[in-house]
């Protein structure tokens, strides 16, 4: 089956880094019209936005805090405005809410103002932009796409709320595959220890632990996860409600 991508559009959350931002080049190269959604105070998504534009990709920008009810919604809804309808949502836009993991065993931690920005924006925040964007996506027979973690699935996180979010996070995927069906699809992906920005100060031996660990002896890439988003987003398979875990086999090790 010929996947037509130069009629398809999509809005990814999150995309002005790492995993988002790999997966709005992914989504472009391949013809797409994407909306990227960077927070409205972060240089960083207009910038991006302005280079893959120079390329010759079509390109726009998305402002919005997903984590702040009203204006995820209000983001949403101008981005269906502008691009006319929405085949693919990308709802990859997360926290981890610490610079450095914290242990399991440190619930002083776990404060009520950490939670909520956890929450907020991990689980609250791909709701409300699945539910605004639910009847352009029905229209549209489109898909979502969810970035869990394996931190959702057991293995320890950067913290337990943030395993507890992306636990959640999977649960609801499957929640609203069944919500949204038969029109359109609703997947998620689950990665291991990837090498993003927020990975930048650890110290060279953590990053290598954590790839000495995995069953293929390396961490994954944010191209990895992104490969695995587009996938599950344009596929024509029947595949719904599924979680896909992308982990080099860290899990596994």
């Amino acid at each position: 089956m010929t996947i037509a991508f130069d009629a398809m559009t999509a809005l990814v959350t999150g995309g002005a880094s790492g995993i988002g931002l790999a997966t709005v080049e992914q989504l472009a190269r391949r013809g797409c019209f994407v909306l990227l959604n960077h927070l409205p105070d972060d240089p960083a998504g207009p910038r991006e936005a302005a280079r893959l534009l120079a390329e010759g990709y079509r390109v726009g920008t998305a402002p919005g805090d997903v984590s702040v009810p009203g204006e995820a919604e209000a983001m949403v809804e101008g981005a269906i405005a502008s691009l006319g309808r929405l085949d693919i949502l990308v709802n990859n836009a997360g926290t981890p809410n610490t610079r450095a993991p914290i242990p399991p065993r440190d619930l002083d931690a776990m404060t009520e103002d950490f939670w909520a920005r956890i929450l907020h924006t991990n689980l609250i925040g791909p709701f409300r932009c699945t539910r605004a964007a639910a009847a352009a996506l029905r229209a549209a027979k489109g898909s979502v796409v969810n970035t869990a973690s394996i931190a959702g699935l057991g293995h320890v996180g950067s913290s337990l709320a943030y395993g507890a979010s992306k636990a959640a996070l999977i649960n609801m995927t499957i929640s609203l595959a069944r919500a949204l069906a038969p029109e359109c699809r609703v997947n998620a992906v689950a990665p291991g220890s990837v090498a993003t920005p927020w990975q930048a100060d650890w110290p060279e031996e953590r990053k290598q632990a954590a790839a000495d660990r995995a069953l293929l002896r390396r961490q994954c890439t944010a191209q990895d996860i992104a490969d695995a988003i587009v996938f599950l987003a344009t596929t024509p398979a029947p595949i719904t409600g599924q979680t896909l875990v992308v982990d080099a086999g860290l899990t596994l090790g």
